[in-house]
């Protein structure tokens, strides 16, 4: 998998935890979040189930850094942007209350929306290809539609080419 692909599921998982349940302090959630995805991965290498229990963890990877240093900025503006997303999906999921859109879906649609709408360097195909991805990954098969046809509506109305990096 891509670093890419693998920071965008990153910041759907964060992104779904902070939707059901919000922190106080985000940087404090975002480096617990971090920490406990390097824990979890350390233990599947090893094929131990950690169970919580604390471990020792060496310094990140390069890997994991790049993911991180992707992903970090996808989460933080998904979140600055997220009012704007709502209101994006709620425009175009026709008979579809924002509450009723299943969380993981949602929070999908709310980072390919942000990066849509906010990331120049991001072609809009692109994030659509990987949210639709995501969402069959994480979610439904009938979810990967879902999301398609939400994010090909607001591709339609973009202000810039939807292939090409400007």
């Amino acid at each position: 998998m891509g670093k890419r692909r693998e920071a965008r599921e990153r910041a759907v998982q964060f992104l779904f935890q902070h939707d059901l349940n919000p922190p106080q302090d985000l940087p404090a959630a975002l480096e617990h979040f971090w920490e406990s995805q390097r824990a979890a991965a350390i233990a599947e290498e090893k094929g131990v189930a950690n169970w919580g229990q604390p471990v020792e963890l060496p310094p990140a990877t390069v890997e994991e850094a790049a993911v991180r240093l992707f992903s970090d900025p996808l989460i933080r503006g998904t979140l600055e942007f997220r009012d704007e997303a709502d209101g994006v999906i709620k425009k175009h999921a026709k008979n579809w209350d924002l509450h009723r859109i299943a969380a993981v879906d949602r929070n999908i649609l709310r980072l390919a929306i942000y990066e849509m709408l906010h990331r120049d360097d991001i072609p809009p195909v692109v994030s659509i290809n990987e949210a639709v991805d995501i969402a069959k990954k994480f979610s439904t098969q009938d979810s990967g539609k879902f999301v398609n046809g939400i994010l090909d509506k607001v591709k339609g109305e973009l202000m810039r080419p939807a292939r090409g990096i400007q």
